[in-house]
């Protein structure tokens, strides 16, 4: 499948993705990207978040690819059920351990607990060796749940714009292969 054919559905973490994030660049190349706005990117509420995230699948004029960050993740895998029969894909990068409230900002503690399901449309898991927010063994679990693919992304922080991921081609290049697979 090609980016053109889909509508990329970009679903940040807590704060956002700021304009160094390489969810907002790929948002500003993707012809078809667009962000799930949430209405407090600081204080979230998982209600509204998941609701954000229903409501822009059920927009989409096109199938749809889930593109998500840390905690954005906990939002697609909780909305799950209720987008199954839109989404294509979920392209689902350094998931947040929202159920170790050691690994993760307390303003995420009632983004608990993750659906363990396995999720009805391909997915693949971005995990870092060295993420603070969740364990790269906890990754592995997750996806192995989840029924997706897992791809180790080497000592990469969080996979954000501060652990030096900025425009992360290395995810690019990733995300054109799942694009690929999507047929």
């Amino acid at each position: 499948m090609k980016i053109s054919e889909a509508d990329i559905l970009i679903v940040p973490g807590l704060h956002g993705s700021d304009a160094d994030h390489w969810q907002s660049r790929w948002q500003a190349k993707f012809s078809t990207g667009r962000r799930v706005e949430q209405q407090n990117w600081n204080k979230p509420d998982l209600e509204e978040w998941v609701s954000a995230v229903v409501k822009a699948v059920e927009e989409a004029v096109r199938p749809v690819v889930l593109v998500a960050h840390s905690a954005g993740v906990a939002a697609v895998i909780h909305a799950a059920p209720r987008i199954k029969d839109w989404v294509k894909g979920a392209y689902l990068v350094a998931p947040a351990d929202v159920d170790d409230s050691s690994r993760i900002p307390t303003e995420l503690h009632g983004f608990g607990p993750l659906p363990t399901s396995a999720l009805p449309f391909h997915t693949k898991v971005v995990a870092s060796r060295n993420d603070p927010h969740c364990t790269f063994e906890r990754a592995e679990q997750l996806a192995k749940l989840w029924n997706a693919r897992l791809q180790d992304a080497g000592e990469s922080g969080h996979i954000n714009s501060e652990s030096g991921q900025g425009p992360w081609p290395e995810g690019l290049i990733s995300f054109a292969h799942f694009m690929k697979e999507l047929g």
